[in-house]
């Protein structure tokens, strides 16, 4: 009888106590997403209206053939943009050939049908300006002829690309296949995670001070 109530005291008490400071553990040694390419180019540099300065950003390139890439779009804003648009300061941004604006108009009305698409933005450049501008991320994913890639980015407040150093797959993760439900679901979604919850442990950390 003794060692039946010794073993439930343990499961009751004991193992939760052990799972609460590996987790907590955790969160320190894991608590941030490293930094990959630093201050890459802002996208006010190809529309004035919107900026990657301060907010944490979802960055895609969904190119001249966006059409075929309508499910790659249902994809993040599914698996990514739902679970955390209402967080403030987070957007996503699409950067779009010119000429695209009939598709972008169509695939915009589709995501206003499934959630609050406000947080969504699409902005239009010439192809070199494009490039250029992708070519300020550093990342070793290649961007097509047609100015697209189904892969999206993190992008963080400092205009930081974040991603993964020591990934089980790849190595050196800077990008997210949103062609994969299960990369969005597996890898991503965490990331992001990991990065709302650096900024929110910052601003605690701000208040606390300011009201010390």
């Amino acid at each position: 009888m003794a060692m039946k109530k010794t073993f439930v005291l343990v499961v009751l008490f004991i193992l939760p106590l052990v799972a609460y400071i590996f987790f907590a553990s955790g969160v320190n040694n894991f608590g941030k997403l490293p930094t990959l390419t630093g201050n890459v180019d802002d996208v006010s540099t190809l529309d004035a209206s919107v900026t990657l300065n301060d907010k944490i950003t979802i960055l895609g390139f969904l190119g001249r053939n966006a059409a075929l890439k309508k499910g790659n779009a249902f994809n993040l804003n599914q698996k990514i943009y739902k679970r955390f648009y209402e967080f403030k300061d987070f957007q996503i941004v699409m950067v779009m050939p010119i000429g695209t604006d009939s598709v972008v108009q169509e695939i915009k009305n589709e995501l206003n049908n499934l959630t609050d698409a406000s947080n969504w933005k699409f902005i239009y450049a010439e192809d070199k300006d494009i490039l250029n501008f992708y070519n300020s991320l550093e990342t070793d994913v290649p961007l097509e002829g047609d100015m697209g890639t189904p892969y999206v980015f993190i992008i963080d407040k400092d205009k930081n690309l974040r991603g993964r150093k020591e990934d089980e797959d790849e190595g050196t993760k800077y990008g997210f296949n949103t062609s994969s439900v299960a990369e969005l679901n597996n890898k991503m979604e965490d990331d992001v995670k990991i990065i709302l919850a650096e900024y929110r442990l910052a601003l605690k950390k701000n208040n606390a001070k300011r009201s010390d």
